[in-house]
């Protein structure tokens, strides 16, 4: 029996599969836009979606990415199934293997997705963990590239707490050939095992001390909420104030340089009214690409035959 292509991690996967994804999302985004005639690959295919944690863009993108390419969502939240009750993934996994043709998980621990993928006989995917964030980062390089061309030897700076997102553009700057600078407080900084496993791949990665430095002359500036769901109460983010996005910074950065972020935002807090409202700005964008850059991954684990 083949295996299944899971989803789980850019650092799971290589390079010019990433790439292929990347350009898939595009083709696929153009494709919508010119209003060709519609594609059905995953017809009578179904995903189940599981959410351990609450989600606006991960469910509506990946529901709606089924359903341009064909095939059916179930959602899945934890209080509506036996995991809530104490159920193992890998029970879990066995079962939904009889009746779905993937799962994609938002979970809290990254222990989680592990198991359920160990044990699943269909394809698993990554829609966020304490971890990682693999689908969000197909969804950015595509926003990159989409208005400033290709991210290979760019400099892209993240500003912030080292959290699951940060964990990812480090992958990301392996995988993608681009140098990433870290601005954050050392006391948040990102986990070490993270940074050596960038250093072993020969990724370019800084860590800043100041705002200032990770941003100056960059390609894009990146941030994420400064409290995701399942912090600590008593994360310090008076911390991360110097590490706001504001105008002040953005001046900082390349002429054209542009402002991602993959929501939910606080205005006032991690970025500031101004530059997220701001014309450098493309967060909007970068939303509606999580649909596009779904039915890229959706395919590549359902359909490969059928990636543009």
């Amino acid at each position: 029996m083949t295996p299944p292509r899971h989803f789980l991690g850019l650092d799971t996967i290589e390079p010019a599969l990433l790439r292929r994804l990347v350009d898939a999302g595009l083709a696929l985004k153009r494709a919508r836009l010119q209003g060709g005639a519609e594609r059905h690959p995953l017809g009578g295919k179904s995903l189940a979606l599981i959410f351990e944690k609450q989600s606006t863009r991960t469910r509506v993108s990946f529901e709606i990415a089924m359903r341009q390419l064909g095939g059916d969502a179930l959602v899945l939240n934890s209080n509506e199934s036996q995991i809530s009750r104490g159920e193992t993934p890998a029970d879990t996994a066995r079962v939904l293997s009889r009746y779905v043709d993937a799962i994609m998980i938002r979970a809290l621990r990254h222990e989680t997705l592990s198991e359920l993928a160990a044990y699943a006989s269909v394809p698993v995917i990554n829609g966020l963990t304490d971890r990682s964030h693999p689908c969000q980062l197909i969804a950015d390089v595509m926003t990159f590239e989409e208005h400033r061309g290709a991210i290979k030897g760019r400099v892209i700076a993240w500003l912030g707490d080292g959290n699951n997102v940060a964990a990812t553009w480090v992958q990301a700057a392996a995988r993608f050939d681009f140098t990433l600078r870290l601005g954050c407080p050392a006391p948040l900084r990102l986990r070490a095992d993270v940074l050596a496993w960038a250093k072993a791949e020969g990724a370019r990665v800084e860590l800043c001390p100041r705002a200032e430095d990770a941003v100056e002359g960059a390609d894009c500036v990146v941030t994420d909420t400064w409290v995701s769901m399942g912090d600590a109460p008593d994360k310090p983010i008076d911390l991360l104030r110097a590490f706001q996005v504001n105008e002040a910074i953005m001046a900082r950065a390349a002429p054209r340089a542009i402002f991602l972020h993959c929501l939910p935002a606080t205005r006032g807090q991690e970025v500031s009214a101004g530059v997220i409202d701001g014309p450098a700005s493309v967060v909007w964008d970068e939303a509606e690409n999580r649909v596009h850059a779904q039915k890229a991954i959706l395919l590549y684990c359902l359909a490969p035959e059928a990636l543009p």
